[in-house]
C-alpha cells in the first residue's frame, strides 16, 4: 500500500487514553488481585509484588478501561487541507464505545476505508476491540479482523511504516515529530499522568484536550511519510461527544 495512493479523506486516524478500571491495586477483589499477580509476574523484579507494578494496570485490556478515544479526519479541497477532530469520552466506557462504534459503522465500513494509529497495531486497536467485547458490544467491520487475510485489514501504523521490517526498537510519536520538525504544543501532562488525573482530578476533558494533540501529531506525521506539507493549527476544527 503506497502512501501517497491513499486518499485522506478514507482515512480514519486516532489514539485512545486508558487507565486501571479501579485505581489502586488494594481495591481489586480477590480473584482479580491474584489474577493481575499471575499476568504481571513477569514484570516483578527483585522481590517485587503485584501491587508495585499496579501502575501498569491500564495497558491490559483486562484490567483496564478507555476513558478516551479521539479520532481525526483529513478533508481536502482546492485550496487546502484541513483537520475535524472528534473525541468520545468520559465516565461512561459503554457508551463512547458504542458511540464510536456508530462511527466506525456509518463512515468507516467499505473495504477503502483505514485506520491508522501510532503503535495500534499492538495497542490501540486491540485494546479497543477487547473492551467491546468486554462491554457486550459487537465488533464492527473495521476491528472484526478474524479470519482476515493481512492484505485484507486495512490497519495503518506509523510506528510500523518507520521500522521498514526492523522490529527491534520502538520509536515514540514525540521522537518522530521532533526528526521530522513537527511543532507540537507543550503539555501540561504525559501518559504517566492520565490515571492520576481521572481519578484523583476527575478532569477528563484535560485527558481528551492531550488525547487530541496527539492525533493531530499523528496527522501531521503521516503528512511528512507522504511527502505532504502539514496542515496549519488555523485548519483543525474540534467537535467532542462527552
Amino acid at each position: 500500500m503506497m502512501l501517497e495512493k491513499i486518499n485522506l479523506e478514507k482515512v480514519l486516524f486516532l489514539d485512545i487514553e486508558t487507565v486501571p478500571e479501579v485505581y489502586r491495586f488494594e481495591d481489586l477483589d480477590p480473584v482479580t488481585a491474584e489474577l493481575y499477580n499471575q499476568k504481571t509476574r513477569f514484570l516483578q523484579k527483585d522481590e517485587q509484588t503485584a501491587a508495585d507494578v499496579y501502575e501498569r494496570a491500564g495497558i491490559y485490556a483486562e484490567f483496564g478501561k478507555i476513558v478516551c478515544i479521539s479520532c481525526g479526519f483529513v478533508h481536502e479541497t482546492r485550496t487546502g487541507k484541513s483537520i475535524r477532530m472528534k473525541s468520545f469520552y468520559g465516565d461512561d466506557e459503554e457508551k463512547l464505545l458504542v458511540d464510536f462504534k456508530r462511527l466506525l459503522d456509518d463512515n468507516f465500513n467499505s473495504p477503502y476505508h483505514v485506520l491508522c494509529g501510532h503503535n495500534a497495531k499492538e495497542f490501540d486497536f486491540p485494546f479497543i476491540a477487547r473492551r467491546m467485547l468486554i462491554n457486550g458490544i459487537s465488533l464492527p467491520n473495521a476491528l472484526d479482523i478474524a479470519g482476515k487475510k493481512p492484505w485484507e485489514i486495512a490497519h495503518l501504523d506509523t510506528m510500523d511504516l518507520w521500522k521498514f521490517g526492523d522490529y527491534k526498537h520502538y520509536t515514540s510519536l514525540s521522537l518522530l515529530c521532533h526528526i521530522f520538525k513537527i511543532p507540537t504544543p507543550k503539555d501540561d501532562i504525559s501518559g504517566a499522568d492520565v490515571a492520576r488525573v481521572y481519578f484523583e482530578e476527575n478532569d477528563v476533558e484535560r485527558i481528551k484536550v492531550y488525547c487530541e494533540k496527539d492525533v493531530v501529531a499523528l496527522i501531521q506525521l503521516f503528512l511528512r511519510f507522504r511527502g505532504n506539507d502539514l496542515i496549519d493549527e488555523a485548519d483543525i476544527v474540534f467537535t467532542s461527544n462527552s
